[in-house]
């Protein structure tokens, strides 16, 4: 992203109808706006991140079984019980953001996410409440599922709507780049944790610490965010529906008298059954590769394989770092060649190489697990790349936080959020350890399909939005 101090040009923001008027964005605000998007990603991520990688200690703290399978199941249960709640969350905050702003709603999900990571650090153990723990631990999963339910879809609407049209890719790849950042805290801060604590000191209290800095990294968050301004997007949008005295931005507080009539239900589900349809299946290839890399794959090395746990953190940890790497340059590559193609290559090489990769990872060495997870990291970011910017790109300005958030976690919560828990079955009552290839590959015809279906949306405007340009 450029640095340079450019001074802004007029925002002129256009009808949702066709218009020759265009948006010119101002790089400063769009800078901020990309910023507080990500950064706050990164600390709503954190936790997923840390929970799936003190998975196997958690089993131990909270679900006391002399299977340690039973455990791990019961874990990731109580991780897919969060992904349950996501469609309400949507339901919730994505018409919200369509009705009051994305800016509002985006502060208010950081504040419950961050205080309901922050309420697990403070759960007492099984061996002291009994099935009391468990039960405030599903409790706190369920909160968190709840607010995520309006986070992606709230930031890579925010970051759409506030980038220019030949520079969308590139930008709302720093989302997913949040999101990395937010695996690697987690996986780090539980990789020293497991090389420098025992295991009994690490089961008694050191699971508890990456869970309490979650209060004052969402203090950052929640800052970060009420400093941001509506998007011009949303903003001539409320004002073209007859809150023209109450639109347009507000000045460096982030408030905003900006809001909208309340878009019904019906409008955002069956008026857009299409678009829909086709975010559930990008979405479905998208979380379900996603999970099974960064989620399920460490676990998978240590209780399936047996392989060494911090050795396997770091292996997934270097993969993270490698994708982070390569992410803008695949988001701009997004704005050179098309959404598309690149959603494409990423479901053909799910689809051929899933089974070599994972034979690789069976193998056991050092190198073979890192070039196997690096070939399946390299694939994802085909994903992590183009979506942020391909999926709002499917809805109308009117309807696209609400229709976002629904289709997204709809998918997520069916297909995503369940693929460590439902894998791990798979495996349990077929012994199979190739069952992980197999899931992903038929992920990959599913969103293969969905992307021969879609609209390329490169270098073109959002629908029902003005064309967006950066200044000269």
């Amino acid at each position: 992203m450029a640095t340079a101090e450019i001074t802004p040009a007029p925002v002129r923001e256009a009808p949702s109808h066709g218009s020759a008027d265009v948006t010119v964005t101002d790089p400063a605000l769009v800078r901020r706006a990309v910023k507080a998007a990500a950064l706050g990603n990164a600390m709503e991520w954190f936790d997923f991140g840390v929970y799936s990688y003190i998975a196997v200690t958690l089993g131990k703290v909270f679900f006391p079984s002399g299977s340690p399978t039973v455990q791990l199941l019961s874990t990731f249960g109580a991780f897919a019980a969060a992904f349950l709640v996501r469609p309400l969350g949507g339901l919730v905050f994505g018409p919200l953001g369509d009705r009051v702003g994305r800016q509002k709603i985006l502060a208010l999900t950081m504040i419950m996410m961050a205080a309901g990571t922050f309420a697990i650090g403070l759960i007492p153990s099984y061996g002291s409440i009994g099935v009391g723990a468990p039960l405030l631990l599903l409790a706190a999963r369920l909160v968190q599922g709840f607010s995520t339910g309006g986070e992606y879809a709230g930031a890579s609407t925010f970051i759409a709507e506030y980038a220019p049209d030949k520079r969308r890719g590139f930008l709302g790849s720093w989302l997913e780049f949040g999101t990395l950042a937010g695996y690697i805290g987690g996986a780090g801060l539980v990789t020293l944790m497991t090389a420098l604590l025992s295991s009994d000191d690490l089961l008694s209290w050191g699971w508890r610490i990456p869970f309490l800095i979650a209060g004052p990294m969402g203090i950052v968050g929640l800052y970060l965010r009420m400093r941001l301004e509506e998007t011009p997007a949303f903003a001539a949008e409320a004002r073209n529906t007859g809150n023209s005295g109450n639109s347009g931005n507000t000045g460096k507080s982030g408030k905003s008298g900006t809001e909208r009539p309340k878009v019904p239900l019906r409008e955002m589900v069956a008026g857009q059954w299409r678009a829909l349809l086709l975010c559930v299946g990008l979405v479905l290839v998208f979380n379900v590769t996603d999970y099974m890399l960064l989620s399920y794959m460490p676990s998978y090395l240590t209780s399936e394989l047996k392989y060494d746990e911090t050795h396997g953190l770091l292996v997934v940890l270097a993969v993270m770092a490698l994708m982070m790497v390569v992410q803008p340059f695949a988001g701009a590559l997004t704005d050179r060649v098309g959404r598309r193609p690149v959603i494409a290559a990423g479901c053909a090489g799910f689809l051929f190489l899933s089974v070599p990769a994972l034979l690789l990872i069976r193998q056991g060495s050092l190198l073979a697990i890192g070039l196997g997870m690096g070939a399946l990291g390299l694939l994802l970011v085909c994903f992590t790349a183009s979506m942020p910017s391909a999926l709002p790109a499917l809805f109308p300005t009117r309807v696209r936080y609400g229709s976002l958030s629904i289709g997204f976690n709809v998918s997520v919560s069916l297909f995503g959020g369940t693929t460590p828990l439902v894998v791990t079955a798979l495996i349990g009552a077929t012994g199979n350890l190739m069952m992980p290839a197999y899931y992903m590959m038929a992920a990959a015809v599913i969103g293969g399909f969905a992307v021969w279906r879609m609209t390329e949306s490169a270098g073109r405007p959002l629908p029902g939005s003005a064309p967006s340009v950066a200044p000269r």
